[in-house]
């Protein structure tokens, strides 16, 4: 389960996106241990969620779309309707090993990433959009948050990724690095526009689609 953040600084609102160059990384090489299988292919409303990821990266206006691969790799890898996939070679050590290695693959010329995770399939496209405005506003990292707790998806500088990717160990990601650095982080009210809740169980798929019937 996805350990909230708590940056200590203002609450923003954002309305919408700019033209800035981001990428969106989608993390999705977990085993899915606790779901059964790796959760990059499971099926919400006929859709596996590492499709539903890039479509929600290439709908909030990201620009490449990578995918992260561990666990089931070539499976994942071709749901991923052309978004550029990189396999995480140690991935069994968390996500930090899958944030590392995404970072690493993205290009010079990226201004900022946009890191999502596959097993969060309420976050809408408006929630990209919002955190790709507080980028191009001057925000070295910003957070969303859902009813005043900050969770994922993230959006980093480019200026900020070497931190990052120092303090990404085992699952922290980039938790370490943005509690250590309060001060740089932006959070944007994403309440109205998604749900951070995350798939982790078959109850939880099961609650999801119960809950959209």
């Amino acid at each position: 389960m996805t350990t909230p953040l708590r940056p200590a600084t203002p609450l923003i609102e954002c309305s919408s996106g700019q033209d800035v160059a981001v990428a969106g990384l989608l993390l999705a090489a977990g085993a899915g241990r606790r779901m059964g299988g790796p959760k990059a292919l499971i099926e919400v409303g006929g859709e596996p969620l590492v499709r539903r990821g890039i479509r929600l990266l290439r709908d909030g206006g990201c620009d490449p779309v990578v995918v992260v691969v561990g666990a089931a790799s070539e499976q994942v890898r071709a749901l991923c309707d052309g978004a550029q996939v990189v396999h995480a070679t140690d991935w069994e050590t968390g996500m930090g090993a899958s944030l590392r290695a995404g970072l690493a693959a993205l290009s010079d010329t990226t201004a900022g990433c946009l890191v999502a995770l596959v097993d969060q399939p309420q976050v809408g496209a408006e929630v990209v959009q919002r955190l790709r405005a507080a980028h191009a506003g001057g925000a070295r990292a910003a957070v969303a948050t859902y009813a005043g707790m900050a969770r994922n998806p993230v959006l980093l500088d480019r200026t900020i990724w070497p931190g990052v990717a120092l303090a990404a160990i085992g699952d922290e990601g980039a938790r370490g690095w943005l509690r250590a650095h309060p001060e740089l982080v932006v959070q944007v009210d994403c309440t109205d526009v998604g749900s951070p809740d995350d798939l982790d169980t078959p109850d939880d798929l099961h609650a999801l689609i119960e809950g959209a019937r």
